[in-house]
């Protein structure tokens, strides 16, 4: 799965829209937190809905707004 839109954050909450690499599927408004555990560790693990496969070998992470030790 990749994010494919940010539709709001405030401070490290966000909802996303991400979308599967291999099939196409959209899951709209899905509620994560921006750090950097979830960029490279959660959305390489996450299932597909749909079809079922994760992120492929070479997926690269996105940064988060906030630098990991900076309060918000």
């Amino acid at each position: 799965m990749q994010i494919i839109t940010i539709v709001s954050q405030s401070r490290r909450d966000m909802r996303v829209d991400m979308q599967c690499e291999f099939c196409n599927h959209i899951e709209e408004r899905v509620y994560v937190y921006d750090d950097d555990n979830f960029h490279e560790n959660v959305i390489p693990a996450m299932k597909c809905k749909n079809c079922g496969e994760t992120s492929p070998k070479n997926y690269r992470p996105l940064k988060t707004k906030y630098d990991e030790f900076q309060q918000v």
